[in-house]
This record gives structure tokens, sequence and C-alpha cells, in this order.
């Protein structure tokens, strides 16, 4: 999967996507450090041990730079940003059955505002599955020759190199 270039400064606004979400209850804010535990518990069980390892990594940056989607109490999904490396997004997962309301572009945009914030004029998605989604969203560009990039050294990546 090859990573993807997103200009910052062009990001659609997040307003309407916000307002709309919170008619339905659903908030979208940084994650707090006592819910570490429960977070990466419930990353573990949703979404992949390398995703997990990541969300763990959020924890130590301040501020934490992990998002969620919650309805009370009810993780909904999360979405993370400088972990394997400064200026990447990602890893992020909402669940099935919440999909289609908004939520994971919602979690996309609170990340890159935040790294907007940090003052970075681009950001990369690391490692980007659905391309067209991305694109679509924030206008995202692939980056070519990209795959494997920073995650070649991955062993949970299941990558096959010429020297092995």
């Amino acid at each position: 999967m090859p990573d993807m270039l997103v200009k910052l400064y062009e990001l659609p606004g997040s307003s309407e996507l916000l307002k709309d979400l919170a008619k339905e209850k659903i908030r979208i804010h940084r994650a707090l450090a006592p819910d570490k535990e429960r977070i990466l518990n419930w990353v573990g069980e949703h979404s992949t041990a390398g995703a997990k390892s990541e969300a763990d990594v959020c924890f130590a940056n301040q501020p934490v730079s992990l998002f969620l989607a919650t309805k009370g109490r009810e993780i909904l999904g999360f979405a993370c940003y400088n972990t394997t490396a400064k200026n990447f997004f990602g890893p992020t997962h909402v669940l099935k059955s919440m999909r289609g309301k908004g939520i994971g572009k919602a979690l996309l945009l609170a990340s890159l505002e935040a790294l907007k914030a940090e003052g970075y004029a681009y950001a990369i998605i690391g490692g980007a599955g659905p391309t067209e989604y991305y694109q679509k969203a924030v206008g995202a560009t692939v980056i070519e020759g990209s795959t494997p990039g920073i995650y070649r050294d991955y062993l949970g990546s299941g990558l096959v190199f010429d020297d092995e």
C-alpha cells in the first residue's frame, strides 16, 4: 500500500460534519491518558496488533496524538498521528456498524488539523489502504515508489524482499 501526501493548507472544513455527528450524540475528541488501557484494549479487539502498538505510542506524545469517536462512553472509532513517524497519519478504524456516517472522515480531519496546528504544511498518510477514499476526502495524492516505505522493516507486514 502506498503512502499519500495531503496539502494541509487545502483541507476541507469540518464544522458541518461535526455538527451532523453531534446531532447523533457522536463526539470527536482527543484521548485522555487515564483511558489508555481501555483504548488500547479496544484497538486490539477491533483492529490489528500493529495498530494497537502504534496507538500505544500516541500516549507518549504531548498532547496525546490519538482522536476518538465516542457516543456516551462507547468507543466507535479512533485515529492516530505522529506514531511510526512524525507527520504521519494512521492507523485509523471505525466500527463496521458505524461506517457511512462520516466518523472516519471526522477523525481524519481532526488528526490532519492537529498536524497543521503543529506547523506542518503537508502530511503523509502512511500505507494508505483505500487510496480513492483519501483522494476524495482530503485531496490526497499517491507518493510514487512509497511501498513499502517506512514499513519495510515491520516484522508483521508479510512483505517479501529480494534478499530473503
